[in-house]
């Protein structure tokens, strides 16, 4: 008997800690984003929110996991919260920052819990993203807070992702929480002028873990997909969250073309394709019918469109080619030529020599890729001499060609990319 009773323990021990696991997942990003309402530490709210898994971890198996888990969570997360507070300073005090009442928050071992209202949830997670992107912070360090807070990766998956050792990633995030703390950064969503450039930020780390995982900077993959699903979900928050900024949605269209190609980006053994030899029908419809809606939603609020409406639309020319001969290319280039004159940069105009090739041939191409060869942020950028192969190669120039997917190949730090280049340059070598 006392086998069974035993086995029953570890059946419900090991049921509860399945269900911890994952509706602390799920609910983890609003738990540590009210919570850092409370007690205005990012840090402190994670803490808490650990504290809040932990006990649940410790009672779930004797008491059953709550008919209602991630209201639970919350709820003793906050009493928790709300202890730290009271402990801290004059409770009274602080309780009117706030603006709060221990009444507000139920026990957590009441009946009836009920989770906390949708636009109260939607602006702690307001908050918490504009905070964990505030520019006090590097870029690298926005991005591993970002992906570690609102993405739900472990320190592990994000060094993993982007080839960092986890104890480099580790530190990245604590500073960058500490750095927070001792900037006195206000958790909150800012307005006017500061809003506009805060936004900015946001968008650029969304935007930058997507680009990593579309195309990975480093490493044997060419795609990394978790980092694509994180960047589009969390573009498709901001989108929900902030539905009068045109930027919000223009991202979240980009970001749904792009990936609407993912699964022909890649050949059997995971090879890259180009974008010319892609298999369209594999391109992902229903993707591309959420980039166009959201793409018609920024147009829809009015005013000059933003970098990504601009990059956006080239995205969707490309959807809606049947063929990458039948693509209009001088509709893109003059895209970029937008681009270029908004948001200035060799990346850009490099993109446009690849548009102009195509609407007016390789040579007006390559004398805008030649311009370019001086710039210092292209020095040791792969895709300039893999663009100068291509166009020497359509020319006839295969000697110059060769050379150029070499010296490509030489710069690339990922393998996939690079076992491409190399392979452009002996097909050239052998014809």
């Amino acid at each position: 008997m006392n086998g069974a009773d035993d086995a029953d323990r570890a059946d419900r021990a090991d049921r509860a800690d399945r269900a911890v696991e994952a509706v602390f997942r799920i609910e983890s990003v609003k738990i540590i984003a009210a919570v850092a309402r409370i007690v205005r530490d990012i840090g402190i709210a994670e803490e808490i929110a650990q504290d809040a898994l932990v006990a649940a971890l410790e009672r779930w198996p004797e008491s059953g996991v709550p008919e209602k888990p991630g209201a639970w969570l919350m709820a003793t997360a906050k009493h928790r919260a709300i202890d730290l507070v009271r402990r801290r300073e004059t409770y009274a005090r602080k309780l009117a920052e706030v603006g709060r009442t221990l009444e507000d928050v139920p026990a957590p071992d009441s009946a009836g819990i009920e989770a906390a209202e949708a636009d109260t949830i939607d602006d702690d997670l307001l908050r918490l993203i504009f905070t964990a992107c505030h520019p006090v912070l590097s870029t690298e360090a926005r991005i591993a807070l970002t992906l570690r807070l609102l993405g739900g990766l472990t320190t592990d998956e994000i060094a993993r992702a982007f080839l960092a050792p986890e104890a480099t990633v580790a530190q990245r995030i604590v500073r960058a929480k500490r750095s927070l703390a001792r900037a006195g950064v206000p958790f909150e969503v800012p307005y006017g002028a500061e809003r506009a450039e805060r936004l900015s930020s946001v968008l650029e780390v969304v935007y930058l873990i997507f680009n990593e995982g579309y195309s990975a900077t480093a490493g044997d993959d060419l795609l990394r997909p978790g980092l694509c699903e994180d960047a589009l979900r969390l573009a498709r928050v901001l989108s929900g969250l902030m539905d009068g900024e045109p930027e919000a949605h223009a991202l979240a269209a980009l970001l749904e073309l792009q990936a609407s190609r993912t699964a022909a980006r890649t050949g059997p053994d995971g090879e890259p394709v180009l974008l010319a030899d892609q298999n369209r029908s594999r391109w992902n419809q229903l993707l591309i019918h959420r980039g166009f809606a959201a793409l018609t939603r920024a147009g829809a609020l009015g005013g000059p469109p933003g970098p990504y409406a601009l990059q956006a639309a080239v995205a969707a020319y490309h959807a809606r080619a049947a063929t990458y001969e039948e693509t209009d290319w001088a509709a893109i280039a003059a895209l970029y030529a937008q681009l270029a004159a908004l948001r200035p940069s060799p990346v850009v105009e490099l993109n446009r020599a690849v548009a102009v090739s195509m609407a007016e041939g390789p040579a007006a191409g390559l004398a805008l890729v030649d311009a370019l060869a001086d710039e210092p942020a292209l020095k040791t950028y792969h895709l300039l001499p893999s663009v100068r192969g291509d166009l020497l190669h359509r020319l006839g120039r295969t000697d110059e060609a060769r050379a150029e997917f070499v010296r490509a190949a030489g710069l690339t730090r990922n393998e996939r990319e690079r076992a491409l280049l190399r392979e452009r340059a002996d097909r050239i070598g052998q014809s």
